[in-house]
């Protein structure tokens, strides 16, 4: 065991005596060496309950022959950092956890890892890190919110944010805005639509690296904290086998991950985490794959915010084990990828079923007939840009008009409550990106103030930033190259014509590459001012948005 370097041989007596000084036994020392990572903190409402769930986790460590030893990390509430520069901090976190990991698994010589998780960055930030340590490891998430309801309709954090954009359109009153903020996050959990952590905690079950029911169970259901019982079981079977990170993480569950987020119509972030995910595992997964894989699955879950369902509906419909059963029978996934059951994906799937065909369409049934996310290029996106295509309006998927361009979130917000964008205007928000934001800034204040107007249908937005998985419409986030780093969306001025098509995947400015090349000699390179020494560190180390802004090594 790995844990030998720390507590095996007379060499090793100070080790043993700063065990005992905690209270640790001999045989307790004796014992496999699990680290239980809680990144507990009374702040975000996706982490407030998780001492429950990490209880549960290391009493079965304990009881299966373990030695649990827990240790926290960091966390950002997206929605709290939202729309001011506390989202600049977001993305960068990512990589601060995996580093914290790292630091604290290697310093305490540990022999496997349960990483206790929900919310957006610290998701895949902890998977990061088990693919960078490859020791045994499971994942379990502390689960999702349940929706709220207001007039018989179910309602989640999407809809007090769009709500901002009805009162400033004098659409509703104060009173009407503080009863919806009172109602749409009703509990503790991750955010009870397909946004970002949702989809994530989806995708870690999709790839095989949690146990069936990790994306969907709600967070104050005891099936939660059963659930993380049996993560605790199977942390120490992985241990005794030794299956690590790597023998699950392959290639194979990649695409089968990305299959399952087209068939879910998952967040634009996880083009970002995945392609992140498999490069700390050694597995190319592009932004080109994305898009080969969407053109092949069924977009066959209608979730919120592009549909009216929620993950406590998803689950109650069998989950995503249902969703991967549909995939498996249709040939569309491949079932002989290894998971943390120590099974296969195709025997965790044996006699799964789906309990409601509305929730979770039949594949020749599907509410679009491609995946939730594409990718668009073109002479201003020529790396790529992703949207969330199956929470676009019909009307808005070709769609032309004039640039109206913003150098931050906070000057496009103003002039959006201000009211001063028109129907048929293209918001473009550029340095924004990984190292122009800092951080690749996450902006639903933006879009759903637009969607709270009813300007939606009639508005698109680009960025080299990125869009919330609650953001809804034609909302393409992610364009690579980005400003800072001399993207021809930096050269984009007042009133040009920016072409969008999303079915033919194309993004696209009508100005010739002779004026662009014109203009190219006129740009001077332009960073936004940051006070913080970890912020001017990430932009100095950041890839493009294109490559899952990771680290350049």
């Amino acid at each position: 065991m790995r844990s030998d370097r720390a507590k095996k041989g007379p060499e090793r007596a100070p080790h043993r005596s700063l065990l005992k000084a905690s209270g640790y036994t001999d045989w307790e020392i004796s014992r496999p060496w699990v680290g239980v990572v809680n990144p507990y903190n009374a702040i975000i409402p996706g982490h407030v309950h998780l001492n429950r769930i990490t209880e549960a986790v290391k009493s079965a460590v304990y009881a299966f022959g373990g030695f649990p030893l827990e240790f926290p990390v960091i966390g950002v509430c997206d929605g709290i950092a939202m729309n001011h520069e506390g989202m600049k901090y977001s993305l960068p976190s990512r990589e601060l956890i995996m580093d914290s990991i790292e630091v604290m698994t290697k310093a305490h010589a540990l022999d496997a890892l349960v990483l206790v998780t929900n919310c957006d960055k610290i998701i895949p930030g902890m998977a990061m890190a088990a693919l960078s340590l490859n020791i045994p490891t499971v994942m379990i998430s502390g689960g999702p919110m349940l929706a709220g309801v207001s007039a018989g309709k179910d309602v989640d954090l999407s809809n007090i944010f769009e709500a901002v954009g009805k009162r400033a359109a004098d659409l509703i009153t104060d009173d009407d805005l503080k009863e919806i903020e009172d109602i749409t996050c009703p509990t503790c959990g991750s955010c009870a639509g397909m946004f970002t952590a949702n989809t994530m905690n989806c995708m870690i079950e999709a790839l095989g690296f949690a146990l069936p029911g990790n994306g969907t169970i709600p967070a104050v259901y005891s099936a939660r904290d059963r659930l993380a019982k049996e993560a605790g079981r199977h942390i120490m079977m992985l241990v005794e086998k030794n299956i690590r990170p790597s023998d699950i993480l392959t290639e194979k569950a990649f695409l089968n991950a990305v299959a399952v987020d087209m068939a879910l119509g998952g967040s634009t972030n996880t083009a970002l985490h995945l392609p992140a995910l498999a490069h700390a595992a050694g597995v190319s997964l592009t932004l080109d794959d994305f898009e080969e894989i969407s053109r092949k699955i069924p977009h066959i879950c209608s979730m919120s915010p592009g549909g009216s369902h929620h993950i406590q509906d998803l689950y109650a419909a069998g989950g995503v084990q249902a969703v991967m059963a549909r995939l498996l029978d249709g040939g569309l996934i491949d079932g002989s990828v290894l998971t943390v059951t120590g099974a296969s994906v195709k025997e965790n799937l044996a006699g799964v079923t789906v309990k409601d065909s509305n929730v979770i369409r039949p594949i020749e049934n599907p509410y679009h007939a491609q995946g939730g996310l594409a990718i668009l290029k073109g002479n201003i996106a020529p790396e790529g840009s992703v949207v969330k295509q199956s929470a676009v309006d019909p009307e808005m998927l070709k769609h032309s008009g004039p640039a109206r361009v913003f150098d931050s979130e906070e000057a496009a917000s103003e002039a959006i409550l201000a009211r001063k964008i028109n129907h048929g205007d293209v918001v473009v928000i550029r340095y924004e990106g990984p190292k122009g934001g800092p951080g690749m800034r996450e902006m639903l204040g933006p879009t759903s103030a637009l969607a709270g107007m009813g300007m939606d249908k009639t508005v698109a937005l680009i960025t080299d930033g990125r869009f919330s998985g609650a953001s809804r419409g034609a909302s393409i986030g992610h364009v690579s190259p980005e400003a800072a780093a001399g993207g021809v969306i930096a050269l984009v001025k007042e009133g040009d014509t920016v072409e969008i098509d999303i079915p033919a995947r194309r993004l696209s400015l009508a100005v010739s590459d002779e004026e662009l090349e014109r203009r190219r000699k006129e740009w001077k390179p332009f960073e936004s001012d940051v006070d913080s020494m970890f912020l001017r560190r990430y932009r100095t180390f950041v890839t493009s948005g294109s490559m899952g802004a990771v680290f350049r090594k």
